[in-house]
């Protein structure tokens, strides 16, 4: 008895010996070979560029200036020097264009999450090892994007990447266009409308397809083309509103633009349902530059056009992109979501009420009103947050908006260029914190002046 129990001690004893001994061996093994090599140098290029203090009001780049063989601050608007700490008393607040960098912030504090390290021999093959131009993850994680915000019906569509949504937007209306007829395809959009929509049509000049105008026009007439397409932005560039197309009918076709259509600028009250739907990432993460989006399509036929024109046009989207919108998605997914758009939604809600709240008592201005809604991803009734102000000046005399408020030192984009009144200018929310602070600066001077004699604090 004594020997089984001996030979049965040894035995564990030599199976305890035999596991440590391969985790001594698996250890140093990890240890040796899994040490930080050739990404080393990256990494420590990438922190030391981000480690330049900029006062807050600037940031350095890896592909930025340099300056001595070293990296320099790039500054904000209206601030300059080496660390970006001095400020322009005259400059103008500039909140003309689109470009989402109220997000910086977000992703500054959320470094490691969503940080990319790219070996120089990443994807150097024009295509996938499926032979797909489309990342198969990257299409996964869109997915459960959509899933956890509930802004799109995914279930039974295809998707295809395209080099933001301005590539996507041609695509599909050249897809939508090829119907064997001999008439072009009429494009159609309701003012205000976003300007790329005629400015696409008309730069390519297409046999298949011409810009026919406001949407109204079409609605009550027996002249519609055979095939009409419109352009329906929803939440809409310039005023925020959520919309739905107005033409019906067999002959008309919509391409929905929800580049905006997430919780950081409206209510989510349902997903949206559409045959045709564009997305982007520069709205959704805020990195426009990155040249990202995606569209969701019922047809396959549809998909099939709109898939060949991407790849006859650019053959696919960048694989370094890809992967980096991959990364971007998971830092998103990281929580549900909460993190990014509980931070986007609360940026762009103060900045709605502090500008509502410089404007609520002036006579010479107003800005459109959006109704509070129920969202169903912050399960509550939510308030406004658009990523523009629609700002329409009240006086008759003001024709031109855009040059009252230029001579104020606010620099806003035409009525004109979203087909609408002069009247009308569209004041962008989305920009840095600088560029929004000195906005809510000039506004108030501005107002301060009337000559009605209303003042602000």
């Amino acid at each position: 008895m004594a020997t089984k129990i001996q030979a049965s001690n040894y035995a564990m004893c030599f199976v305890s010996s035999m596991i440590l001994n391969l985790f001594l061996i698996f250890y140093l093994f990890v240890r040796t070979e899994w040490q930080l090599s050739w990404s080393t140098r990256a990494a420590a290029e990438a922190e030391a560029v981000a480690s330049l203090s900029c006062s807050g009001h600037g940031r350095a780049y890896l592909d930025g200036l340099v300056v001595d063989g070293k990296p320099v601050c790039e500054c904000n608007t209206c601030f300059r020097g080496p660390d970006c700490s001095e400020f322009s008393p005259g400059c103008a607040a500039d909140v003309d264009s689109g470009n989402p960098l109220f997000l910086e912030p977000f992703w500054t504090q959320h470094a490691a999450s969503s940080a990319l390290l790219v070996a120089g021999w990443h994807r150097m093959s024009y295509s996938y090892n499926d032979h797909s131009i489309i990342s198969q993850e990257l299409e996964k994680h869109i997915l459960k994007v959509h899933a956890i915000v509930g802004n799109a019906v995914t279930a039974g569509r295809f998707i295809v990447f395209g080099a933001g949504s301005t590539q996507l937007l041609n695509a599909a209306v050249h897809a939508l266009s090829l119907n064997n007829s001999s008439t072009p395809a009429g494009v159609v959009a309701s003012i205000p409308f976003y300007p790329a929509y005629r400015e696409q049509t008309d730069f390519f000049r297409s046999v298949d397809y011409k810009f026919f105008g406001d949407t109204s026009l079409w609605k009550n007439t027996s002249d519609v083309p055979k095939n009409v397409i419109e352009f329906v932005t929803s939440p809409n560039n310039p005023d925020g509103l959520l919309k739905k197309a107005v033409l019906q009918g067999p002959s008309a076709k919509a391409v929905y633009d929800h580049a905006y259509y997430w919780p950081h600028f409206t209510a989510i009250p349902a997903p949206a349902d559409e045959a045709l739907m564009i997305f982007t990432l520069s709205k959704l993460t805020g990195h426009a530059g990155s040249r990202f989006g995606w569209a969701l399509i019922k047809d396959e036929a549809v998909y099939e056009k709109m898939l060949l024109y991407t790849d006859e046009n650019t053959f696919g989207i960048s694989r370094d992109t890809q992967l980096k919108a991959l990364k971007l998605m998971k830092a998103i997914l990281e929580g549900k979501g909460r993190e990014l758009f509980d931070f986007g939604h609360e940026t762009m809600r103060k900045r709605w009420e502090n500008l509502s709240k410089t404007l609520s008592v002036s006579k010479r201005f107003s800005i459109q009103q959006i109704a509070p809604q129920y969202c169903t991803f912050f399960q509550k009734v939510r308030g406004p947050s658009p990523a523009y102000a629609w700002l329409k000046c009240e006086r008759p005399e003001d024709e031109d908006c855009h040059a009252v408020l230029s001579a104020a030192g606010i620099i806003g984009r035409r009525g004109s260029s979203f087909s609408a009144e002069n009247r009308y200018v569209r004041l962008s929310l989305i920009k840095s914190q600088d560029d929004f602070d000195l906005l809510l600066h000039r506004m108030n001077a501005l107002i301060f002046h009337e000559e009605d004699g209303i003042k602000t604090m």
